[in-house]
């Protein structure tokens, strides 16, 4: 099985697309799918299907969206079979989607998942960035944020608890977005960055790393006066919309573009600092 969440939802069995068109089973297959091959109890999928109040026949439509699941499954099983891919002897639907106690598993059978390759890649470069590797960094940070073609289950109306994943995604995105830029800016690549930061600033307007990046890079390349318009931009919608002044670090950052010094890496946003990942 093959499974895509970082975009469009896509589920493929044997090659085969599993894709129910209902809302509400397309929504039960997505959990199922971040969650794969571990059980998602029956409470969670009710919850995400029907909020705090689910009917009293909850349990069993969700036995019937299962049973929808398992006869696109099942269908596929049979379609690789007569495309020519080699089917695994004895596999039938139940065994693709399991009753667990408490809850069902979608078993992945070891075939691919975008979120699995996206933490390998993504980790792989947080690890040259430890290692001072930058260029290392920036190649698997790029590769990792490749995987991406869209926002997080783009196609499915999502409820409660797949919001939550897909924040959950989006900020795993946004953290290496933030690390590859760094790592670019490492290597000395600030004018190449200056339109892709002027965007993501536009989109992220309380974000103070990615915005102090971009100071950065507005100030490498020259251009002292916009980088600190770009501070006071910032510092306008911080105390607009959020009742705060802009952080120490990029107080000190300000500061030192203020007096043409040369910032530091203790100068600049990090994000690891959980206030400097706030969106906008």
């Amino acid at each position: 099985m093959d499974i895509d969440v970082l975009g469009p939802l896509g589920v493929r069995v044997n090659g085969v697309a599993v894709m129910p068109s209902a809302p509400k089973p397309r929504k039960v297959l997505a959990l199922l799918a971040l969650h794969v091959d571990r059980v998602v109890p029956v409470g969670l999928l009710v919850e995400e299907l029907w909020g705090e109040r689910p009917p009293r026949s909850a349990r069993t439509t969700l036995q019937t969206y299962v049973l929808q699941l398992r006869e696109l499954i099942g269908a596929a099983l049979e379609s690789g079979a007569k495309s020519g891919v080699e089917p695994v002897a004895g596999v039938s639907a139940k065994d693709v989607l399991v009753t667990a106690p408490g809850g069902y598993v979608l078993r992945g059978g070891g075939g691919s998942s975008d979120v699995r390759e996206f933490d390998r890649l993504a980790g792989m470069g947080y690890r040259a960035m430890d290692a001072e590797d930058f260029a290392g960094a920036a190649r698997w940070l790029r590769e990792a944020l490749g995987l991406w073609s869209g926002s997080a289950l783009a196609d499915v109306r999502v409820g409660a608890q797949l919001e939550v994943e897909v924040c959950r995604l989006e900020e795993s995105r946004l953290c290496a977005l933030y690390q590859r830029i760094e790592a670019d800016l490492r290597l000395g690549r600030h004018r190449e960055l200056l339109g892709e930061l002027t965007v993501l600033v536009s989109r992220y307007r309380t974000h103070e790393a990615l915005h102090g990046q971009f100071m950065l890079a507005l100030y490498r390349s020259g251009r002292r006066t916009e980088a600190l318009a770009v501070y006071q931009r910032l510092r306008q919608a911080l105390v607009r919309d959020l009742g705060l002044e802009p952080s120490a670090q990029l107080r000190r950052l300000q500061q030192t573009m203020l007096q043409a010094g040369e910032p530091t890496p203790h100068t600049v946003p990090s994000s690891r600092d959980p206030r400097l990942l706030a969106v906008g």
